[in-house]
């Protein structure tokens, strides 16, 4: 890996305008961050929750928005030397991580028989928000860029027949207080990629063990149906994003 002044100076630097400015115009035009909030921001070890980790943490030491920030990463069952080798990544990024423990890995294995990701996907949130409101944490930060907006949305009509889509930010039902924020909304996979590349980030693939007893997720099909599309399209993913904010309501069905 570079070093952690070359890959902290790259985001303002090298990739402002890929990563750094659109994380900003998310925060600002969906009004992400304000002042005073306890932000817990979640890791899974990938290159979306370790560049989120980074851009908070760029904020918080530089930027004008006057917050609290922890870097918390929920353990549903990882093996030891995937934990450690997230340890050792963000030891040499200088960011405090801590982690907690769950068994949702086990549980789910044992009661979701035909769709344990989205079984797993609902446990590990809870968790989430329960460590959040534990800690008197009112804010959830995840990482989700602009091809997971768009990859779900499209997953939400393909298989369920609804028009549904990953929001900026999200009020919670069951945690009253806790908001949910996405503030790499804006920002594109293929430019993490690039930053991850650049960085020489050892970033750690899904250590998901159900997921690994599978072939090919939705998922990943949906993903290189879009790629498909993208490359016959350019610039197809950013339109389907912008039109889920440029719905003309008069021409729903009610």
């Amino acid at each position: 890996m570079k070093t952690q002044v070359e890959i902290r100076r790259s985001l303002i630097k090298k990739y402002r305008k890929e990563l750094y400015r659109p994380f900003i115009e998310a925060i600002k035009k969906y009004n992400l961050i304000e002042s005073g909030d306890k932000i817990m921001s979640c890791v899974s070890g990938g290159k979306d929750s370790i560049l989120l980790s980074l851009l908070l943490q760029e904020l918080f030491d530089h930027g004008i928005q006057n917050f609290e920030l922890r870097h918390v990463m929920m353990n549903p069952g990882f093996t030891d030397e995937y934990v450690s080798g997230i340890r050792e990544i963000y030891e040499h990024l200088g960011i405090e991580l801590e982690i907690f423990k769950t068994d949702i890995f086990e549980v789910t294995e044992k009661i979701a028989n035909e769709n344990p990701c989205f079984m797993c996907a609902r446990m590990r949130r809870g968790a989430l928000y329960s460590h959040a409101q534990e800690i008197g944490f009112n804010k959830i930060a995840l990482g989700h860029h602009m091809d997971d907006v768009v990859e779900t949305t499209l997953m939400n009509m393909i298989m369920q027949g609804s028009f549904r889509n990953m929001l900026p930010i999200l009020d919670s039902d069951n945690f009253p207080g806790i908001k949910l924020i996405r503030p790499l909304y804006l920002v594109k996979e293929y430019d993490i990629i690039r930053f991850r590349d650049y960085a020489e980030l050892k970033t750690l693939d899904c250590a998901c063990m159900l997921t690994k007893k599978n072939a090919i997720s939705t998922r990943d099909r949906i993903k290189t149906l879009l790629g498909q599309i993208e490359k016959d399209f350019p610039g197809a993913k950013k339109n389907i994003q912008n039109s889920i904010e440029n719905v003309s309501l008069d021409t729903i069905i009610k």
